[in-house]
């Protein structure tokens, strides 16, 4: 498994979970929230507000989750706030995460760590202006969602 977070100009570490590590709420919480995601947004923010969204993913809704984001971040929207299935409006869904699997797989890899290697390498590449790019699209995205009442719309121009 792979994770990692953007804003609209920078990204967090990004995390790799080795395969066959089951992705639990001590796994999410000790693995990704408490390092790298809090340094890095300690960081990255500095004080200022943020807020911080994630999916609803069984990790990220289990109780243990939601006491730790109440604790660490200024805000974040809750798993029964955001929407089930709903990878139109996730950034790292409709944007960044086609953008790191095109540019992985337009070569081979030999083993695990050399793709490891890349995914990371590549990562990090990601410009700001794709970030800015992918930030800015998502309220264009939920604006079709409300207009949409919630159902499935067209991909934007």
């Amino acid at each position: 498994m792979v994770w990692g977070a953007i804003t609209s100009d920078d990204r967090t570490p990004l995390v790799v979970i080795d395969k066959g590590v089951k992705i639990n709420k001590e796994v999410y919480v000790e693995s990704i929230l408490e390092n790298p995601l809090k340094p890095w947004a300690d960081g990255h923010f500095n004080g200022t507000h943020w807020v911080f969204q994630q999916d609803s993913a069984l990790s990220h809704k289990a109780k243990m989750t939601s006491e730790w984001l109440k604790l660490n971040v200024p805000e974040f929207i809750s798993t029964e706030e955001w929407p089930a299935s709903s990878p139109d409006l996730n950034s790292m869904d409709f944007c960044i995460w086609s953008i790191l699997e095109s540019r992985i797989c337009a070569k081979p890899h030999k083993n695990v760590e050399s793709l490891k290697s890349s995914l990371k390498r590549e990562w990090d590449l990601i410009s700001e202006d794709v970030l800015r790019a992918a930030v800015d699209n998502f309220y264009k995205r939920l604006s079709l969602c409300i207009a949409a009442k919630g159902n499935t719309f067209k991909e934007l121009d």
